[in-house]
């Protein structure tokens, strides 16, 4: 039976706590998106991120990951920046500015799924942050949130494609939202002519192998004289973004976790080859820079001096 108070209060709740947009699509098996997934692995784009190959059967199918599943939700968190960094200094990605989004973005999730036990019973749901093998961009597609880019990124016509995406499976039918049948890229090609590293190939292909994100987050080994010179980034990397037509109707976020910190918009190249290991941990202890740990944030450091 479908829910469509329960549809209601999930976008009502989703506003709430500070989502910019929500959608909603059936639950099912994903063929044609395991299919790329199998290319797309086969051709080792994914690199080093072993963690894209476990999991196949429940990264395209909802179902086998949350038992009963019948509701995929998807939200979007803006994270576009109010103070953008200064010209001149080592670039951080902005969504890597403030507090780390899985931490922020989790009890918003469970909130929404607590609030719908209260108003409907025992419904069984799992919220996800970028921490479960959820193809996030292909169920927001689904959702009728936006499409995806050349770039791979979820973009939407309202406010571009500076979003989070988090994740909430539930076990009821609810109201589902139309698919956006238009990809509004057109032949803009801006996104792949700007990649220093050539990482956006054609059919909207990423080789994730060969992304500066990819260089400066997940890759755990010291880089080498063969490595593509990115110059300016030392935690992943805008410029597909940066570039994108559709980001000049960004607008910035208005949620306190992801205000930046004061040293990602006034450190200096000397500033950050000094930074001890001590400084790093209590700097970023709440950031997704920690990520690197504080051999992989120098090696970035020196990389971009070299």
């Amino acid at each position: 039976m479908i829910n469509g108070k329960a549809s209601r209060l999930i976008k009502d709740e989703a506003l709430k706590h500070g989502f910019a947009y929500c959608g909603i699509a059936k639950a099912q098996a994903m063929d044609e998106d395991a299919r790329r997934l199998e290319a797309w692995l086969k051709q080792s784009y994914h690199g080093e991120m072993k963690y894209m190959e476990n999991h196949f059967e429940k990264r395209t199918d909802p179902r086998k990951l949350v038992d009963g599943a019948k509701s995929v939700i998807t939200l979007l968190c803006n994270y576009f920046p109010q103070t953008p960094q200064p010209e001149g200094l080592p670039k951080i990605s902005r969504y890597a500015y403030g507090q780390d989004y899985h931490e922020v973005l989790r009890p918003k999730l469970n909130a929404i799924l607590t609030s719908l036990r209260n108003q409907f019973g025992d419904i069984q749901g799992r919220g996800f942050v970028d921490s479960a093998p959820v193809l996030e961009r292909s169920w927001a597609l689904r959702s009728g949130l936006g499409w995806i880019g050349k770039n791979g990124n979820l973009i939407t016509k309202q406010q571009g494609s500076y979003f989070f995406i988090a994740t909430l499976i539930v076990d009821i039918e609810l109201e589902y939202d139309d698919i956006l049948s238009k990809d509004y890229c057109g032949t803009c090609t801006k996104c792949i002519d700007a990649c220093p590293t050539e990482a956006i190939l054609p059919n909207k292909q990423i080789n994730g192998s060969q992304c500066i994100s990819y260089y400066t987050i997940e890759l755990k080994n010291a880089f080498n004289e063969t490595m593509p010179q990115w110059n300016d980034w030392i935690f992943g990397c805008d410029i597909c973004m940066e570039v994108c037509p559709w980001n000049r109707f960004s607008i910035p976020h208005n949620e306190p976790a992801f205000t930046p910190l004061p040293e990602i918009l006034s450190h200096s190249e000397s500033d950050w080859m000094e930074i001890t290991e001590e400084t790093f941990k209590i700097v970023f202890k709440d950031s997704p820079i920690k990520r690197t740990k504080y051999a992989g944030f120098m090696r970035n450091v020196h990389h971009k001096l070299s």
